[in-house]
């Protein structure tokens, strides 16, 4: 009860702080993360929670299963289609360099072996536009910028998924029998993109049928009932549930516009607690002692991850593009770690792989300083663009999607 109280008071806060939040460097997310953080171990001691607590691995899972949901929702295809390439140049050329300028620092810094330092390097590859709200959420940058980021968070989840996989199967234990667990891990993403489009789109036809349909008050419960069957399913039958939901989210508005936008204010808030509960949870795990146990070298390659590896890589993806100097830059330093990698690196520690730990506190030190560097610097980052008026509530960009369809951007 301590700590549904404590999600309560900071609930609270961080709405009736939320519109000085939209104008200034205070964070609603860095919030929660900072309640954790006091409510913790070594602090004022009033839950305890570790890495393999139940309620840590449930939250950052749902947390990331509702974001994934709602982002597959915003997902337009045509519009993809004709806004495709810097989109490709970020998740083709850019994730590949910050996946490889990660693990080279960690090696050589850290002291972890290969595999486990090109694991750290596949879980930190993703990022993530929540922390990054002012600039995807603001109509007056440009749409293009607002489109490259919203694209690159939105697909690259699912495309680190599969190499954080096979590595921890390299690096685990049971590396002897990789061939098989290979297939495994195969079979539950191919069960998981299978259960993501079938499902949405068996209710969707269903929906058409002249005796069924939903009256208006229920309608936004349609997508939402979908999305818990989905993630039963895919954690019964052990299928992936990351790539189930972005690709029903997508399938969905694909089929039915309508439900999406019957869905979009309340899905937007499901996630918004959703975040907000996995951001106080995974604050409590930010001990004094978890810190202490990073090297000098760990933080130098925390630093150099945030400061140099992400920008370093986007800009030499954005070479040659349209982009100015200033939206290059913008670009670049809007790199922020997620729930993807929360919930990748608790996968990591969870698999009991030789230097797991060692790895595992090299990742949520590192997510940490990016939520603090990255929530606190995006208002007045998005200044520079002379912006006035957010696009939409401040949060989780709830609005910036709906932006980018009358700007003709899509993710």
């Amino acid at each position: 009860m301590v700590l549904v109280m404590v999600f309560g008071v900071a609930l609270l806060v961080a709405v009736l702080l939320s519109g000085l939040a939209a104008r200034t460097v205070l964070s609603t997310s860095l919030l929660f993360l900072v309640g954790g953080v006091l409510v913790s171990d070594g602090f004022l001691d009033l839950i305890h929670i570790t890495p393999d607590s139940e309620i840590v691995s449930v939250t950052a899972d749902l947390a990331l299963f509702a974001v994934l949901f709602t982002d597959g929702m915003h997902v337009s295809f045509p519009k993809l289609r004709a806004n495709w390439r810097t989109p490709a140049r970020a998740l083709g050329l850019g994730m590949p360099l910050a996946f490889l300028g990660m693990a080279l620092i960690t090696h050589y810094l850290v002291g972890l072996d290969w595999t486990t330092s090109l694991l750290v390097g596949a879980v930190l590859a993703p990022t993530d536009p929540v922390f990054a709200s002012a600039i995807v959420g603001r109509k007056e940058v440009p749409a293009k910028l607002r489109q490259l980021l919203n694209v690159e968070s939105g697909i690259n989840d699912g495309l680190a998924l599969p190499v954080v996989l096979i590595l921890i199967t390299a690096a685990g234990p049971t590396s002897g029998h990789a061939e098989a667990d290979l297939g495994k891990i195969a079979l539950e993403l191919v069960l998981g993109l299978v259960f993501g489009v079938m499902l949405p789109f068996v209710v969707i036809e269903l929906v058409r049928f002249r005796h069924l349909g939903a009256e208006p008050k229920l309608q936004p419960l349609l997508p939402l009932g979908v999305g818990v069957i989905l993630y039963a399913t895919c954690h019964l039958t052990h299928a992936n549930p990351y790539l189930a939901a972005f690709s029903a989210g997508a399938v969905l508005t694909a089929r039915s516009p309508q439900a999406q936008e019957a869905f979009e204010p309340l899905g937007e808030a499901l996630a918004e607690l959703a975040k907000f509960a996995a951001l106080l949870v995974f604050g409590a795990l930010l001990t004094p002692q978890l810190f202490g146990d990073l090297s000098f070298g760990g933080y130098v390659a925390v630093v150099l991850a945030i400061v140099l590896i992400r920008p370093a890589s986007l800009l030499l993806s954005l070479l040659g593009t349209s982009f100015t100097r200033q939206e290059k830059l913008v670009a670049a330093w809007f790199g922020p770690k997620g729930f993807a990698s929360v919930v990748y690196g608790l996968l990591v520690l969870q698999a009991g792989i030789p230097q797991g730990e060692g790895a595992f506190t090299l990742i949520a030190v590192c997510i940490a300083f990016s939520i603090v560097a990255h929530s606190s610097t995006d208002v007045p980052i998005a200044r520079l663009f002379h912006v006035e008026d957010l696009a939409g509530p401040p949060g989780r960009i709830p609005a910036p999607r709906a932006v980018k369809e009358t700007d003709h951007v899509g993710t």
